[in-house]
């Protein structure tokens, strides 16, 4: 009975429309009318859940979709020239997803659930249609693609830092910026990726990463306790990220 009981509850938060989304503010523009609502909801599929580890899409697929996660985290990864897989980006709920397969038609990394998730697709070839009818979408669109790219850019930031402990807190103050930008709490949260997937997006190894975390920790900056971590004194990990000399001055 319980099994069943699961099933009508994921049939229900699958069902869900743009106009009940928790994720609406993200997603869609300000004032956006109950009519054009419709439309959206119409175009926008609610795909299946997601098991963590099971892939989105995958390198080499042609572009069908865009997509936002409702629910649960993912990691993208791309082919290193080694081959082997290394961390290119992290995605939250409310953030686009397959932007990376605008340019070429096809996906130039892999997308992976890091956590149990729901997602919305949005198949590519109807969107611009849409819109088209709902102008103030359009302007969404561009927006929401600067912030990937924003992404973007801080990542090459992190990993143009020389120091462990600088692009760590650079990416902790970049983690919990986008936490705080989805309403959620930015000083206390839980990481859903591990400290591999770390090592991997920063370019380092995974004990250089759990000694930095230990090193910030003891410096009274972060407390961590396996992937529960607050951010203890805000301003001194402000100051690492923007004012690094700053802070070794200090310390």
């Amino acid at each position: 009975m319980s099994d069943d009981r699961a099933r009508v509850i994921d049939l229900a938060r699958l069902r869900k429309t743009c106009a009940q989304c928790s994720l609406q503010q993200l997603c869609l523009p300000a004032g956006v009318a109950a009519d054009d609502l419709e439309k959206l909801d119409r175009l926008v599929r609610k795909r299946r859940p997601l098991a963590r580890g099971e892939a989105l899409f995958r390198t080499g697929a042609p572009l069908q979709a865009l997509y936002v996660a409702r629910e649960g985290a993912f990691k993208t990864t791309a082919l290193a020239e080694d081959g082997s897989a290394q961390v290119i980006g992290f995605h939250l709920p409310g953030e686009l997803m397959g932007l990376d397969a605008l340019g070429g038609g096809h996906h130039r990394c892999e997308a992976e659930a890091l956590e149990p998730a729901q997602v919305c697709e949005v198949p590519f070839a109807e969107l611009g249609r849409i819109a088209a009818q709902i102008p103030s979408l359009q302007q969404q669109l561009l927006r929401v693609i600067g912030q990937s790219v924003g992404r973007d850019q801080d990542h090459l930031e992190m990993m143009g830092r020389r120091h462990a402990n600088e692009r760590v807190a650079l990416f902790l103050h970049s983690l919990a910026e986008r936490l705080q930008a989805l309403g959620r709490d930015p000083h206390a949260f839980t990481l859903p990726m591990n400290r591999e997937d770390i090592a991997s997006y920063l370019g380092m190894v995974i004990e250089t990463v759990s000694r930095t975390f230990s090193r910030l920790q003891e410096e009274g900056i972060i407390q961590v306790r396996g992937r529960q971590l607050k951010i203890l004194d805000r301003a001194r990990l402000d100051t690492l990220v923007h004012d690094p000399e700053e802070h070794r001055a200090r310390g």
